[in-house]
């Protein structure tokens, strides 16, 4: 139970009220891969990016510590503001500067990444793997935040561009949509998130393969949680539309492949 001084922080499947607000910090569990989180934070704040929150140690309950970002989170169901063209840019440049802060550098063999979602081929910079809408902060319709790095691992740029415009888009069937607002052309922010991330017309093809194999990566980490019977994930899954979801979401990428890889052309072009 939380503590009266303690205020739950809502989004996510994974730590679903277990994330709470103490003053101007943040208590989340630690995990296996907290070593990891950990290390990565430390290089992002020496690197002095600034978007990323700090690690702050652990608490007496054995909760990570972090420092809190403030600004606005957008929920489901997703506020139109947070859907715009304009703040897919938004995300996209954010991603693109998290990037930048981890390529080249060589972390310890030691660390435990996760194995979740991660890139099947590993690759040059470290992926967060997570860039859902609530684990970016805004304040006055600019990304100046991102959070939730439970899931990062080494991996390529391309690989974490397709995960988040997944999320965003979202790439799949629409009538299963239940949290984006209506009406969303999820072809034309393919485009628009892949120009913004400087992908262009000879990474279009590339990239919607990486679509297809995100999708299937995600299904295999929701398949074990199920498996594990965890509540959150159970209740996700049957809210959600369970297997005919995930078939209508294959099948519209099938349809719109040829689409999808135009939109990444002419936005490039």
């Amino acid at each position: 139970m939380a503590g009266i001084d303690e205020e739950i922080l809502h989004g996510g499947v994974a730590n679903r009220g277990a994330v709470v607000r103490v003053g101007d910090t943040v208590r989340r569990p630690a995990g296996p891969w907290s070593e990891a989180t950990r290390v990565l934070l430390s290089h992002l704040e020496s690197g002095g990016f600034e978007e990323a929150p700090r690690s702050l140690g652990v608490d007496d309950r054995g909760r990570d510590v972090l420092s809190y970002i403030g600004g606005e989170v957008p929920l489901p169901p997703f506020p139109a503001w947070s859907m715009t063209d304009a703040v897919l840019v938004e995300v996209a440049g954010l991603l693109g500067r998290f990037h930048q802060a981890t390529a080249g550098w060589v972390p310890p063999e030691s660390l435990s990444w996760s194995d979740e979602l991660p890139d099947p081929v590993g690759g040059p910079v470290v992926c967060h793997n997570d860039v859902c809408p609530e684990n970016v902060v805004f304040r006055d319709g600019r990304a100046v935040g991102l959070v939730d790095f439970d899931f990062a691992a080494p991996g390529r740029p391309e690989w974490d561009v397709v995960r988040t415009i997944g999320m965003w888009a979202p790439l799949g069937d629409p009538t299963s949509r239940r949290a984006h607002p209506p009406g969303l052309d999820a072809v034309h922010r393919f485009g628009i998130f892949a120009a913004a991330s400087g992908i262009g017309a000879d990474g279009a093809e590339a990239l919607v393969d990486l679509a297809g194999l995100s999708k299937e990566s995600g299904l295999r980490f929701v398949r074990r949680r199920l498996d594990a019977a965890e509540p959150a994930f159970v209740e996700m899954w049957e809210a959600s539309g369970g297997d005919a979801r995930w078939a209508g979401d294959r099948a519209w990428l099938e349809e719109h492949r040829r689409f999808l890889a135009g939109a990444v052309v002419a936005a490039g072009s």
